[in-house]
């Protein structure tokens, strides 16, 4: 049997109609760039999440970049990012000329809110949460912590869709919520698209403006912009699977439950969920000190696996001018060396998830 870490065909299938139906009417309006679509999705998306707004995006990490740039941060400022997260948060930081301060994660792969008080200088200016595989941070204390010093608080929820702290929903604790819809995402598109949230008008309104090549007027431009526009096939494809999101990230839970309680073996270690949080499990990771082992034992046996990363961003080659080196962020360094995601998708069978789980059990 050949199992894959995700299997995006599935998802498709279970609402082949409605996504064929809309295809063709987007098609065939005429209209393909910034219209009804998106402006419906941004109305829709805003409601599933909380906010008074949300802007429709090209990705995700246009969504970070400008989220920073709207909030006027740059160069000589500082912002807290945990080091464990995917290279794309800390690219819409330095993309702005601002320097990222990294902190370490704590034991459910999220930023750890106990370490970022110590971290904080004149030059900090924001804090980056990003709520990493799924499951949502730890907020009350960060948001505790960006109130006392008047710093801004922007949420990396590229993975994280419909996950809360405390019943409220991620991307709406901060100034900014960022959103990826890649297409392996809990609300994926079938391409790039992204999106950011917030309740600030001008905000929301200065992002729209720089989405758009800096123009809030057509030809008439205020700012050196971006072109990062939803175009109106995602946005309308978005719009098909956003009303079945509860039972997409039920489907997860199920399936992630089922690991849970069936995965016997410690030779690796599973995910663990806070207290009060939930976790919408985009991945389902597992931590194992003989990963490479693992790995070419559970590809032998037909079944994918991927490294949600093998290189901390502090040590990227990108990055080798900030000065680190290897040993600054031992939890960060021992993380990238061993989580391992296992197949987790909307569609996975019994059969392939019992599979998986005989396999694992007898690593």
């Amino acid at each position: 049997m050949d199992i894959m870490t995700n299997r995006l065909d599935r998802g498709f299938y279970m609402y082949q109609e409605e996504f064929e139906k809309k295809a063709i009417e987007v098609l065939r309006s005429g209209w393909y760039i910034l219209g009804k679509e998106v402006e419906a999705f941004e109305k829709e998306y805003a409601a599933y999440i909380g906010t008074k707004y949300a802007v429709g995006l090209g990705n995700g990490l246009d969504a970070l970049y400008l989220a920073f740039r709207a909030l006027g941060i740059g160069a000589g400022d500082e912002v807290i990012v945990q080091g464990n997260t995917y290279i794309a948060s800390v690219m819409g930081i330095t993309m702005n000329g601002a320097t990222p301060v990294f902190a370490e994660p704590d034991e459910f792969y999220n930023i750890d809110a106990g370490k970022l008080e110590a971290l904080i200088t004149p030059k900090t200016k924001a804090i980056l949460v990003v709520h990493l595989y799924g499951q949502a941070s730890n907020m009350k204390p960060v948001t505790a912590l960006c109130k006392k010093y008047n710093l801004k608080l922007v949420e990396d929820c590229a993975q994280s869709h419909g996950a809360k702290f405390n019943g409220q929903m991620t991307g709406t604790f901060g100034d900014i919520g960022c959103f990826s819809f890649y297409p392996s995402k809990n609300l994926g598109a079938f391409g790039d698209a992204g999106a950011i949230t917030t309740n600030d008008e001008k905000i929301a309104g200065d992002i729209k403006m720089l989405r758009n090549y800096g123009s809030r007027v057509r030809y008439y431009n205020e700012k050196v912009g971006v072109n990062s526009r939803l175009d109106e096939m995602q946005a309308g494809l978005l719009r098909v699977r956003l009303p079945h999101m509860d039972e997409l990230i039920k489907e997860k839970r199920e399936i992630a439950e089922k690991y849970l309680r069936e995965l016997h073996n410690d030779k690796f270690i599973l995910p663990t969920v806070r207290e009060g949080a939930t976790h919408v499990w985009h991945q389902f990771v597992i931590r194992c000190e003989k990963r490479d082992e693992l790995i070419k034992y559970l590809k032998d046996k037909g079944i994918g696996t991927i490294i949600h990363y093998p290189v901390p961003p502090h040590l990227a080659e990108c990055y080798e001018y900030l000065g680190h080196k290897a040993g600054d962020y031992p939890i960060t360094e021992k993380y990238a060396n061993t989580v391992l995601s296992i197949p987790m998708y909307n569609g996975m069978t019994a059969e392939e998830q019992d599979y998986v789980i005989a396999a694992l059990n007898t690593f």
